[in-house]
């Protein structure tokens, strides 16, 4: 079968394998029906090291399962199904109180040499604890949507709960990528009163607004500050959705927050501290958020997905052919696109 593997920088390559294989009695095979390229796919794509064995690609996809080993009872062979972006069980002290990143068994897709998401069939460990049937057929317009909830939707849910937002109060997101047009999402299901993009991409900010932005900042760094200090009346915003991972971002997220705020960060952090000193610490301002624990959250976004009541499909807008993978990165990497489906 035919799999991503990263090589090195703009280096993405479709590989020949051997087709997955059950390992545990608790794993899935799944036959990829759909997948996408993620945003954090792409820092590893800019700068990582050439390297000599390749790197297996890709955490989002639903499917059919294909096999299942003997004590997985959840799961049928021919469900169709979503997967978190990583594997849980579903039953240890972290999964049952919805910490599931944290999980004691923890897998990741392509880890130890097999195919990840961007592929044409995946090994799922826990297949009990991670995978999750969806009642559409393969062929539904809801697909696109339901894929989200694999990772962006429910990172962009993240970030609003992390972040505290509440009826009627305002929020900022900041990054107008995948993550932080999803996280708009979810602060306009939570009930913010007012909801401002950071961003700086028209079409991107233009999805941004249609699903429930009220304001646009498309300035940036200290420029970008000063204008959500104006349009909050010098305060600031309750919550902020930190949703790009840069140093400058989270710079501007402690710029924009107000007295007692609390910052939510999901962005893949590409710095190693934050400058939190007196000053923050003196606004009684909180940072909280990081990696989202989706499987815990699958379950309660789905319902709105099938209902129609939020839409977050409508950030694809490229669709490749598995062969066509390397393209995909470089349309998301020169900003061409926002985010590529993948159709093995």
């Amino acid at each position: 079968m035919k799999a991503t593997f990263l090589y090195g920088p703009g280096d993405v390559r479709i590989e020949e394998m051997d087709r997955p294989t059950l390992h545990d009695s608790t794993d899935a095979v799944v036959k990829i029906t759909l997948a996408c390229i993620c945003g954090s796919d792409l820092w590893d794509y800019n700068e990582s090291e050439k390297l000599e064995v390749g790197r297996p690609r890709g955490h989002e996809f639903v499917g059919i399962v294909e096999a299942i080993g003997a004590d997985v009872k959840n799961i049928s062979v021919g469900d169709f199904v979503v997967a978190p972006f990583v594997a849980s069980c579903g039953v240890c002290d972290f999964c049952v109180k919805g910490q599931n990143t944290s999980c004691r068994k923890i897998g990741f897709f392509g880890h130890g040499g097999g195919a990840g998401g961007q592929s044409e069939a995946v090994l799922v460990p826990n297949a009990d604890g991670t995978l999750v049937k969806l009642p559409v057929p393969v062929d539904s317009p809801l697909v696109p949507s339901l894929l989200t909830l694999s990772d962006v939707m429910c990172t962009g849910h993240h970030a609003a709960v992390t972040a505290k937002v509440q009826p009627g109060e305002t929020a900022v997101v900041i990054g107008d990528g995948a993550v932080g047009l999803c996280a708009v999402i979810a602060a306009k299901r939570l009930g913010a009163g007012r909801i401002i993009l950071m961003g700086r991409h028209e079409g991107r900010t233009n999805l941004g607004r249609e699903f429930g932005a009220t304001d646009v900042v498309s300035e940036r760094d200290a420029e970008g500050i000063a204008r959500v200090r104006e349009l909050t009346n010098g305060d600031g915003a309750h919550s902020v959705l930190e949703c790009v991972g840069t140093a400058s971002s989270m710079d501007m997220a402690l710029g924009v927050v107000r007295d007692y705020g609390t910052i939510g960060r999901v962005g893949a952090a590409q710095y190693e501290s934050i400058p939190f000193g007196f000053g923050p610490l003196m606004k009684n301002i909180t940072i909280s958020g990081g990696v989202a624990p989706a499987r815990a959250y699958i379950d309660e976004l789905m319902p709105d997905v099938l209902s129609g009541k939020i839409n977050p499909g409508k950030v694809f807008d490229l669709t490749v052919s598995l062969d066509d993978v390397p393209a995909g990165y470089e349309a998301m990497s020169k900003r061409t696109a926002l985010k590529v489906l993948v159709k093995p």
